[in-house]
């Protein structure tokens, strides 16, 4: 640990924070139907689209119609991404002349890609032509983002609507998102993304002789745009298998930490979006607090674990902690804060690869993302996650002082409390579920890299990972086989819709109904009481679903590691 390191986690918090407002001020006036900066350029294409599309901008949804308008895009999506991958081989665009992609490894790709996870089972400059790169998965990037967004934005609308049957119109939200937010930040990040060095190009891969003779072929393509999306959007499919550590996705000190920044970006904001939207800004900021402390006491763990290293290795006289797996490009700390920040938010890209973390180091970005992806998470599903463990939190003061909970004026009942349980316990269904029945199946435990808890350690964070549609991986399993190409695709669609119906389902029942006033018995829900009441509950059931299975994985990897044993 230094203080260079230390300095570099605090520029980036200032960083994420200074946007936070400007970017939620912004993202409100988009949602809300008002007139921004873009507005004379982008409402004109808007009107357009929507005249092409046959859709009545006026006309809202109730929360089942909004639904239903999710899942159509979401099955469209799914189709259109199979058939592409299915059919590249006779598609254009296809420089490298790759093949048609595996059945199963095409279903797990398209569930991937649509439903923000961008979990890989495959080498992408070895697998994918240009074609499915860009109109394939860069597309799906900016629409699996856009659908997150928009359920944020419909559940916002439950606490500030007041007697209403409707939360919004999907079509208009996804539509507005893309051409407000998306686009407008993915073209100049794109540029400057080709300004650091990554390739922007249709041209066909390179061939080079090395300085000791032998021929090489480099891969190249159309690269930076999908970066751009990729950070932005928290999407995290990388162009090639190495993702942010290959120097064409990631070549500068300074792409890594407009990446980083870029990642937190939306997520942030949104909490601001979140308290601008409901009246009350303070109400954001306390969310965004929770967030931030929950990320702080994240980094402060791993970047010391990953400094102090191994000390098995440290004990021969080797210095500097744990570089196995890092980019010297981007340092000890810039690395741990890159895994901290990839797993509090559902991006998956990664800058080192974890499973050579140590196992402290690796503990954290598992438990980040089986918390539910809710420290700024995803774009739109770190605070539809946040706000159903806000409910949760106000439903537990409330039966701690016997009355009825409330939360920004809204009456939480039976219904609410019922849907964010649900929403709550999908998740260990499938990270706990699916790693139980990996360890029965004898071909899934073969694909272990490692015996002994880090080979268990692989398999639950590749479960942890699908379920919570984060994507990155422990980068030590062999998951390119039909059980878990087949099982993780199932998980990842279980951990997006199962999450999204019933805060929906909560948002329209919230929406239904009336605002009531605060009285003296009402609990502050902007203050460190709350921060620190939603934080703990966070933990509480985080801890108590989860601890036994990190017992069987990291902590006891730790613990053997101390008694000079390693796997």
């Amino acid at each position: 640990m230094t203080f260079n390191g230390w300095a570099q986690i605090a520029v980036f918090c200032l960083a994420v924070a200074a946007l936070t407002r400007p970017l939620g001020g912004y993202m409100t006036k988009v949602f809300s139907g008002e007139r921004t900066v873009l507005s004379p350029l982008l409402a004109p294409a808007e009107r357009g689209l929507y005249r092409v599309a046959g859709i009545d901008a006026a006309q809202e949804q109730s929360w089942l119609g909004y639904l239903g308008a999710l899942v159509l895009l979401h099955i469209l999506g799914f189709v259109i991404l199979y058939a592409i991958l299915r059919l590249q081989a006779v598609l254009p665009l296809n420089p490298a002349g790759q093949s048609a992609v595996d059945p199963a490894l095409a279903f797990n790709t398209a569930a991937s890609f649509i439903t923000n996870t961008n979990w890989q089972n495959y080498g992408g400059e070895s697998t994918l032509s240009y074609l499915s790169q860009m109109l394939g998965l860069t597309h799906q990037n900016f629409l699996s983002a856009a659908t997150g967004i928009a359920v944020a934005v419909a559940v916002i609308r439950g606490f500030s609507r007041a007697s209403a049957r409707t939360v919004g119109s999907f079509w208009v939200d996804v539509t507005r998102c893309t051409l407000y937010v998306l686009l407008p930040v993915c073209i100049p990040y794109a540029l400057f993304l080709v300004w650091q060095g990554i390739p922007q190009t249709l041209g066909p891969y390179i061939d080079t002789t090395t300085l000791e003779g032998a021929k090489q072929t480099i891969a190249v393509g159309p690269v930076a745009s999908q970066v751009a999306i990729k950070m932005f959007g928290t999407n995290g499919g990388g162009f090639f298998n190495a993702n942010a550590a290959h120097p064409f996705e990631n070549p500068t000190a300074l792409s890594n930490f407009v990446q980083m920044v870029s990642i937190f970006a939306i997520g942030a904001a949104l909490t601001n979006v979140f308290g601008r939207m409901v009246g009350n800004e303070r109400q954001g900021w306390a969310i965004f607090a929770a967030m931030g402390v929950l990320f702080l006491a994240g980094v402060c763990v791993l970047y010391p674990a990953e400094s102090l290293g191994n000390p098995l290795v440290h004990g021969l006289g080797i210095a500097g902690g744990n570089f196995e797996g890092k980019e010297v490009r981007f340092g000890m700390a810039a690395s741990a804060l890159f895994a901290t920040v990839t797993t509090d938010a559902s991006c998956g890209a990664v800058n080192a690869m974890h499973d050579s973390l140590t196992a402290i180091g690796g503990l954290i970005p598992m438990i980040n993302m089986q918390l539910g992806e809710i420290i700024f998470g995803g774009v739109g599903s770190g605070l539809y996650g946040m706000v159903v463990f806000a409910i949760i939190a106000v439903f537990v003061a409330g039966l701690m002082v016997g009355r009825t909970p409330e939360y920004l004026g809204k009456k939480i009942e039976a219904k609410e409390v019922k849907m964010a349980m649900l929403a709550i316990l999908c998740l260990p269904l499938v990270m706990l579920g699916g790693t139980a029945v990996a360890m029965g199946v004898p071909s899934a435990v073969a694909a272990m890299n490692n015996a002994g808890p880090h080979g268990f350690s692989e398999v639950l964070y590749a479960f942890s990972s699908v379920a919570a549609n984060n994507g990155s991986a422990f980068a030590g399993l062999s998951a390119n086989t039909p059980f878990y190409n087949t099982a993780l695709g199932f998980g990842m669609l279980i951990g997006r819709l199962f999450v999204i119906v019933p805060a929906l389902a909560i948002a329209g029942s919230l929406a239904a109904k009336k605002t009531l006033p605060a009285s003296v018995g009402t609990f502050p829900t902007t203050g460190p009481l709350f921060v620190g009441l939603l934080v703990g509950v966070i933990l509480i059931v985080g801890g108590l679903t989860f601890f036994p299975a990190l017992a069987l994985g990291p902590v006891v990897e730790q613990l053997a590691m101390i008694a000079g044993q390693t796997f």
